[in-house]
C-alpha cells in the first residue's frame, strides 16, 4: 500500500454530533525519517471522551484540531521502522488516530508500547487491558478504596470501563451493583462479569425511581460509586449513599452534547461526608503498571472475558462513534481495521 485513508474532524458540533462533522481522506505515504516507525493499524479504539475533544471550549485537553485526525487509540503493527528499538513485526499500541495507518515519533517515552497479543487478544489491549481498564483500575483503587463487604455501585457496567470496575471490586471482595440500559446488557452483567445485580435504567423515568431501585439492591446502602454517566443515574445515587462514601467520576456522557447536568440535592454532599473526585488517567501514568500487570492476569486467564462490540472498515467509524453515545455499542467500542 502506498496510501493512507483517514477521517480528520471537518467541522464543529453545536448541539449534537452527527456524520457531517466528518471527512473521509486518503493520502499519499510519506517516507520515514530516522527515529520513525511506520504502523499499520488492526484495531481503532471509539471513546466517550472523544466527542469532549470536538468542541473548542476549555477543557481537561487541547481541543481536536479541525483538518486533522480525529484523536484514538490504535493497537497493530509496525511495518517498516527507523527506530533501532522497534522491528518489523512488532506489535504495538499507540495513540494512532482515526485513520489505517500512522507514523510515529517512537523517540518519545509512551509514544508507543510494545504488547504480546499470545494470550491476551490485541484487541483487549485497547480495551480491558489498555487505557479503559486502567481508568476503572484508578479510580475503584486509588479513590474509591473499597473494603471487603463494602457496596460498590458503577454506571454504564457493561462497557469497557463499568465492566473492569464490577470484577475488579469482585476480586477485592464487594458487593457490586451495575446500572445498565436493557435486559441483554443487565443480563451479560450478571451472569457473565458476575456481579451481584444490576438495574436496568431505562425501566425507571426519573432519579426517584431509579433511586428507590437501587434502595432494593443495596440494602446496606452505597459505599463506593464509579460514575461514568451523569445527571439522573447520579442524582440517585447521592440519595442511596452512605455517610463518607466514595465516588470516582471518571465521564459524564448525559452532557457530552453539551448540555448543564446539574446536581439535584448537592447538599447531600455534605450531609454524607461525602468524597467526590473527578480524575483524567492520563495524568496518573504511575498507576498503570500495576493496573494492566492485574487486568492482564484476570483476562488471559479467563476471568475476565470482557465483551466487544466491532464495526468494519476505517469509513465505518463516524457511525460507530455516533452509535457509542447513545449508547448502542455493547461493551468495548472498537474498528477492525485489517
Amino acid at each position: 500500500m502506498t496510501t493512507n485513508t483517514r477521517i480528520v474532524l471537518a467541522a464543529r458540533p453545536q448541539g449534537q454530533a452527527g456524520l457531517e462533522h466528518f471527512r473521509l481522506e486518503t493520502v499519499p505515504f510519506e517516507p520515514l525519517q530516522d527515529g520513525q516507525v511506520r504502523v499499520r493499524h488492526h484495531y481503532l479504539s471509539l471513546d466517550p471522551y472523544m466527542r469532549g475533544r470536538m468542541n473548542e471550549g476549555k477543557s481537561y485537553a487541547a481541543p481536536q484540531p479541525l483538518d486533522e485526525v480525529m484523536i484514538g487509540g490504535t493497537a497493530g503493527e509496525v511495518i517498516e521502522s527507523r527506530h533501532p528499538r522497534y522491528s518489523l513485526g512488532d506489535w504495538v499500541v499507540g495513540m494512532g488516530g482515526w485513520q489505517q495507518y500512522s507514523v510515529v515519533d517512537a523517540n518519545p517515552v509512551g509514544a508507543l508500547h510494545r504488547v504480546d497479543p499470545t494470550h491476551v487478544p490485541l484487541s483487549h489491549y485497547l480495551g480491558a487491558v489498555g487505557m479503559p481498564g486502567v481508568t476503572a483500575w484508578y479510580g475503584l483503587v486509588r479513590i474509591i478504596d473499597p473494603k471487603p463487604g463494602q457496596t460498590v455501585t458503577v454506571s454504564a457496567a457493561s462497557g469497557a470501563v463499568g465492566s473492569a470496575v464490577g470484577v475488579l471490586a469482585k476480586a477485592r471482595g464487594c458487593r457490586v451493583v451495575g446500572i445498565a440500559g436493557g435486559p441483554d446488557k443487565c443480563a451479560y452483567v450478571r451472569e457473565q462479569l458476575g456481579f451481584d445485580d444490576c438495574i436496568d435504567h431505562r425501566l425507571h423515568p426519573d432519579h426517584l425511581a431509579l433511586a428507590k431501585a437501587l434502595k432494593a439492591a443495596c440494602p446496606q446502602g452505597i459505599d463506593g460509586h464509579f460514575e461514568n454517566v451523569g445527571g439522573a443515574v447520579l442524582d440517585a445515587v447521592l440519595l442511596r449513599s452512605n455517610a463518607f462514601a466514595r465516588i470516582a467520576i471518571c465521564g459524564m456522557i448525559a452532557g457530552y452534547e453539551g448540555q448543564p447536568l446539574p446536581l439535584l440535592n448537592p447538599a447531600l454532599i455534605l450531609i454524607n461526608r461525602l468524597r467526590v473526585q473527578g480524575f483524567i488517567v492520563s495524568e496518573q501514568m504511575q498507576d498503570w503498571p500495576p493496573a494492566l500487570a492485574e487486568l492482564g492476569q484476570l483476562v488471559g486467564s479467563g476471568r475476565f472475558r470482557p465483551r466487544e462490540t466491532i464495526a468494519q472498515g476505517i469509513e465505518s467509524a463516524p457511525t460507530a462513534f455516533l452509535g457509542l453515545l447513545k449508547g448502542q455499542n455493547f461493551g468495548k467500542q472498537l474498528v477492525r481495521l485489517v
